[in-house]
């Protein structure tokens, strides 16, 4: 018997996709190879902290998340990050300096705070008030990050701001990296303004959820929205093999076993999609495959308070690549977060680069303490860890992205009952893969 949808990855986009389906009286089947559904979004809980093994919250701006959220009733259980107290501070010759106020990414927006800083020498910050005067000059080519930067604001300021910023959150290089993509807001305002801190100053500034926070979360991890998300799709465990057309639809080959249905949705990563469609869709294959993944780990330590010999003041701090070694940036979860910390506890979040992917957990601890030894001078010893990898799991938007995507979607657009959802596509966060499953959704019950 065929099925009307079958989707392949239990991921926020996957899981995004069978609820939309489901509201719209389609009944999907799922097809998920690991033992758990949600992707690399993981909530567990140890000596009552809550640790995230994915990403810990979601962009206020972006309503998809929110309007998912409200519909499964979880809105009493959203939270905001404290951002009155959000410091972020940035690793620069052994120290811990603090990121200037009025920063949007790495654009100015505030005079005095940038005069001040150490963080940036007196070079670069003449550089970047003069950026103030430069003339629009239309709509560009696309770009790497780093040549877009550069041209604005010299490349101290990528060195130690839009660098270990953008690592944060992408993972990536920003000499790779699409600006079109990546940073699409600010190449529409440099064609209307010339200036990347005119341009902003004249924005009106963005508000965020009913918290006010530019991050939102839920009270008990992000896990919350997996858990009220599965019971929405007919989930089967095992790998999907290879899949072909057929005169109805699809066929897909999980575990040795065929199963059929009227609508196919790839929301696996855009490299594993690639590997199903093989012969029976080259030259989609060949246009998935080249998106560029990274790998990334995430290192709770769990610290009694009383023990712990550092000073918290802030949110955490990250990592410049010509400072870096594994850690790309530790977050001071109590302070980012309320809810998530016991009384008597402290909690850090190391991002760790894919290199760190070969280490033993052992090994990859005591490289982490070394590191935290060294940025922090901490000497305390955790008494618990937690420790979450991610292989191959953070899509690159590469210069030409935006092209290569054209080409995808004009070849989707002639498989109607073929569907993609992912980060590999238009957006690597919980709220783009929200509205991305949606998307798929409505093109199968419109």
């Amino acid at each position: 018997m065929a099925h009307k949808a079958l989707i392949i990855g239990g991921g926020i986009s996957g899981l995004s996709t069978a609820y939309y389906l489901s509201k719209a009286g389609v009944h999907p089947v799922l097809i998920e190879k690991a033992p758990r559904v949600g992707g690399v979004i993981q909530t567990t809980v140890q000596q009552d902290c809550v640790l995230e093994a994915g990403p810990d919250g979601f962009m206020a701006a972006k309503p998809w998340a929110m309007n998912l959220i409200r519909e499964l009733g979880l809105a009493d259980q959203v939270i905001g990050s404290n951002d009155h107290s959000r410091v972020t501070y940035i690793l620069k010759k052994g120290r811990l300096i603090p990121m200037p106020d009025g920063l949007m990414m790495m654009v100015p927006t505030k005079i005095m705070p940038l005069v001040g800083t150490s963080l940036l020498s007196w070079g670069t910050k003449i550089r970047m008030g003069l950026e103030f005067l430069r003339r629009p000059k239309g709509k560009q080519p696309d770009r790497s990050v780093h040549d877009f930067l550069l041209d604005h604001y010299g490349q101290e300021s990528i060195d130690y701001l839009a660098e270990p910023l953008l690592a944060g959150v992408y993972g990536g290089d920003p000499r790779q990296m699409s600006v079109n993509s990546v940073l699409a807001r600010f190449t529409e305002i440099e064609a209307k303004y010339g200036s990347l801190t005119r341009g902003v100053l004249a924005q009106p500034r963005p508000k965020g959820g009913g918290s006010g926070s530019f991050l939102l979360s839920l009270k008990q991890g992000m896990g919350q929205l997996i858990d009220k998300l599965r019971p929405f799709a007919e989930v089967v465990q095992g790998r999907a093999e290879t899949l072909e057309r057929t005169a109805d639809g699809y066929r897909v080959r999980v575990d040795g076993e065929w199963m059929e249905t009227e609508h196919l949705v790839l929301a696996a990563t855009a490299q594993e999609s690639a590997k199903l469609l093989g012969d029976s869709q080259k030259e989609l294959a060949g246009l998935l495959a080249a998106v560029p993944y990274t790998s990334s780990i995430t290192l709770a330590l769990g610290y009694e308070k009383s023990t712990f010999d550092h000073p918290l003041d802030g949110h955490g701090f990250l990592v410049p690549k010509r400072e870096r070694k594994y850690i790309l940036g530790c977050t001071w979860v109590g302070n980012k977060f309320d809810h998530r910390v016991a009384d008597g506890k402290v909690l850090l979040r190391c991002f760790m680069g894919g290199d760190a992917l070969p280490l033993t957990d052992e090994a990859l601890v005591e490289a982490a303490r070394e590191e935290l030894r060294r940025i922090m001078g901490l000497e305390a010893r955790p008494i618990f860890h937690s420790i979450a990898r991610w292989p191959n799991s953070m899509a690159q938007y590469t210069v030409g992205h935006a092209q290569r995507l054209e080409q995808i979607f004009a070849i989707t657009q002639a498989l109607p009952q073929l569907h993609l959802a992912g980060n590999g596509y238009q957006g690597i966060g919980i709220p783009d893969c929200i509205r991305m499953g949606k998307e798929a959704a409505e093109r199968i019950t419109c």
